[in-house]
């Protein structure tokens, strides 16, 4: 390997790190923008004293509010 491949690569990599932090800078500011605009549903309730994601009795999630689920979540505390 020459001093020109090793100095390529590790701009390259330097190069990926960067992008890398800045695409992780501006999802969040992405998602933080979203979680304000979020309507109030009627049908919320409140978290959980686990507050983490978990299925009720009537099959719907609590404690997620984002459009993915994760899968295999357990039955909330209270519907076991």
């Amino acid at each position: 390997m020459t001093r020109a491949e090793l100095a390529m690569g590790t701009a390259t990599f330097v190069a990926v790190i960067a992008a890398g932090f800045v695409s992780v800078a501006a999802v969040d500011r992405h998602y933080a923008a979203a979680d304000e605009t979020l309507p109030d549903r009627h049908d919320a309730q409140a978290p959980s004293a686990s507050s983490t994601a978990c299925v009720g009795a009537d099959g719907s999630w609590k404690n997620w509010v984002w459009a993915n689920v994760p899968m295999l979540s357990p039955k909330c505390p209270g519907d076991r």
